[in-house]
């Protein structure tokens, strides 16, 4: 059976993002006000082939315990679907 995972991956509320930061901060710049917080994190599709959804979203967890995420500073989730 072929599935389709929509991972996202985002940097733990606890610790500092610099990069949304300096966002958020520069959001007034382009007239764009009102903004208090931006978190920027990383959006995954992957395509993938499994005998039954849960082997599949085994795989997408393993993949992002090992590969994707780095889970000492970074929180993941995703949505499985079959693939049409």
């Amino acid at each position: 059976m072929k599935f389709v995972a929509e991972i996202n991956i985002m940097p733990h509320k606890e610790l500092l993002d610099p990069q949304g930061k300096t966002v958020a901060n520069n959001m007034g710049n382009l007239d764009i006000n009102g903004v208090q917080d931006v978190r920027i994190g990383k959006h995954i599709h992957m395509a993938l082939e499994a005998d039954s959804e849960e082997q599949a979203k085994e795989k997408v967890d393993l993949a992002c315990k090992k590969l994707l995420a780095n889970v000492i500073m970074e929180t993941y989730s995703f949505e499985l679907k079959a693939a049409e």
